[in-house]
């Protein structure tokens, strides 16, 4: 009987959603539309500014940190550095802890910056009019990422957070207001059967609506894929149903559709400042960095990128996951236990 209710509920809020042309279309079209724009927008010309790892405590005798044509990066480690180096990220590095430095043997900025960086070196004196610390010299190799490909799980994620939130979200808060859910109370179908048909069914819709996104797309800008297909898919699916939870707990008292609607924007655009979907949050004040780590998407974005860009399997992506499933298990809690029918 149970199951027999979640599959009629399932299809029929999977076919509302269908026969909404409109917003069927808006989902499926709006995030393609979105990565090729940005792809063609962001496709001409580099930088003009060099970009410089740091790695530990800097030297003041070495000029090349204070010219104004270079844009510092910090990293807490070598490792880090040499990682955003070998992907083209930045475009070199001194590792003060070791007293070396670093380019990527592509990348012509590198080999022009580490030229400038051995001519300022050669004739520098340090705080002691001494002739500045000399340092040794690694190469790294990679290939250079493209924004786009950087890009796409923005993208992804950001199409899966506003389809997640507002299509659950909204949509019972809706019922409520129109009187759906007062129907419902006076039927056999539990608050639990109902929450989870409502739950897979946005489940299924943007994890397709996904798929064909990061399928369509791919088929004319080839991105950069080194991991797993299926370990993006468990991601996905992790990311999906965090956002789904999150959408629950906002549902479950509202009765107002235009409060729903401010609600979820306060929630969704600090996520999509400051998650990282559209640019990197390295170099920024350390509090915007922490703030971000409280959003589910921050970390399906990461993962994402270690996955894509890095080729990270499962093990590297964990404390992501666990993230993504603790916020979804806190989140039903929340949900279930606020939810009313009226």
């Amino acid at each position: 009987m149970i199951i027999k209710q979640f599959g009629a509920l399932f299809k029929a809020r999977t076919m509302e959603y269908v026969r909404d042309r409109g917003t069927f279309y808006w989902s499926l079209l709006f995030p393609v539309f979105l990565v090729l724009g940005l792809a063609f927008a962001f496709s001409g010309g580099d930088d003009k500014l060099f970009k410089v790892g740091v790695v530990g405590v800097q030297d003041p005798s070495v000029a090349l940190l204070g010219m104004e044509q270079v844009q510092l990066v910090p990293y807490p480690d070598a490792a880090a550095a040499a990682e955003r180096l070998a992907r083209h990220q930045i475009d070199f590095m001194i590792d003060f802890t070791a007293s070396s430095f670093a380019i990527n043997a592509e990348s012509s900025k590198g080999r022009l910056v580490r030229d400038l960086f051995l001519a300022q070196q050669a004739t520098a004196p340090d705080g002691s009019g001494n002739r500045a610390v000399t340092f040794s010299e690694t190469v790294v190799t990679g290939k250079a990422t493209r924004y786009v490909d950087w890009l796409v799980p923005g993208v992804i994620g950001m199409n899966m957070m506003f389809s997640s939130l507002f299509g659950v979200g909204f949509v019972i808060v809706r019922y409520r207001k129109n009187g759906v859910l007062k129907r419902f109370k006076a039927t056999p179908v539990s608050a639990l059967n109902f929450v989870s048909a409502q739950a897979a069914s946005r489940l299924v819709i943007v994890l397709l609506t996904s798929v064909v996104v990061f399928a369509g797309t791919n088929a004319f800008l080839h991105f950069m894929m080194r991991g797993s297909y299926v370990n993006l898919l468990l991601l996905t699916v992790l990311g999906i149903l965090c956002m789904i939870s999150l959408g629950l707990v906002f549902a479950s008292r509202m009765r107002s559709e235009e409060m729903a609607n401010g609600v979820l924007n306060i929630v969704t655009f600090p996520m999509l400042a400051l998650s990282g979907v559209f640019f990197s949050l390295e170099g920024s004040p350390q509090i915007l960095r922490t703030v971000s780590r409280a959003f589910p998407l921050t970390h399906f974005i990461e993962a994402a990128r270690k996955i894509m860009l890095d080729g990270a399997g499962l093990a590297a992506i964990a404390p992501n996951l666990l993230v993504l499933g603790a916020l979804t298990v806190v989140f039903l809690a929340i949900g279930s236990a606020l939810f009313q029918w009226e």
